[in-house]
């Protein structure tokens, strides 16, 4: 139960990084060539928690209070498992996968298909950049031995970034979608130690670096939009590059006339 708690508490912790004035506006069409939604402004209040989370798993590699809690809360969270279930290898992407769903089902949400498959494409890049390279400086082993690349946690990553990407297009809709889009990264978290594959410091990390890759890629927008992006003609095909540390590749996104 002890277990429970905790991820209970590190999803309302995280998801409450994103609050906001939920507006009643109605919300424009999904036509790729509506008027330009501008980025999320920029706030340093924004980094606070996104940076707290961090923070604690980057002194969490040398603690040792903090890896006898790691410990102990592997062995709770271990206990008694008859086999692993893999379902983290798809709720990463669950959460950003929503966007794309919610629009199809006709749901609009603050951003065009092209303006928010740039958001997402330049997340998962600062994302995807970040795990990598923490990776490769930490060398810290999984709870399982298998390897020496456990820090941080590249689903969890994947997962909160799509969270607060779900978050940011469908606020003004309703907050709803966001508490679900929070619940399945934490979940994903869980199932992550669940499976013997990661450390809470990993997960916490690993929330926190997700959180700030999609913020900043919505405070990066409109300059990315402005010098890399200036032509208004229709857009047809988006790939969005992805890697959360054990595993890569491309997306394509594709607008059909």
């Amino acid at each position: 139960m002890k277990s429970i708690h905790l991820f209970l508490g590190l999803f309302l912790f995280c998801f409450s990084v994103s609050n906001g004035q939920i507006s009643t506006d109605s919300i424009a069409s999904d036509s790729l060539l509506q008027p330009k939604n501008p980025g999320l402004k920029f706030n340093y209040k924004q980094l606070i928690i996104p940076a707290a989370l961090i923070t604690y798993g980057i002194i969490g590699i040398e603690s040792d209070a903090i890896k006898y809690w790691n410990s102990e809360l592997k062995e709770e969270v271990t206990e008694n498992i008859d086999k692993k279930i893999s379902v983290d290898d798809f709720s990463q992407y669950a959460p950003a996968a929503a966007v794309y769903a919610l629009n199809l089902a006709g749901i609009q949400g603050k951003h065009n298909l092209k303006d928010r498959s740039i958001i997402l494409a330049t997340s998962y890049m600062i994302m995807a950049g970040t795990v990598f390279s923490v990776k490769s400086m930490t060398h810290i082993q999984r709870p399982d031995g298998s390897t020496n690349n456990s820090f941080p946690s590249g689903h969890t990553a994947t997962a909160f970034a799509g969270a607060e990407f779900l978050w940011q297009e469908y606020r003004d809709v309703s907050i709803w979608y966001g508490i679900t889009g929070y619940a399945v990264a934490a979940g994903t978290g869980f199932f992550r130690m669940y499976n013997d594959r990661h450390w809470f410091t990993d997960v916490v990390a690993g929330a926190g670096i997700g959180i700030l890759s999609t913020k900043a890629a919505y405070w990066l927008y409109p300059y990315i939009n402005k010098k890399l992006f200036k032509s208004h003609t229709e857009s047809k095909v988006m790939i969005s590059p992805f890697y959360n540390g054990d595993q890569g590749g491309l997306g394509l996104l594709y607008h059909f006339k």
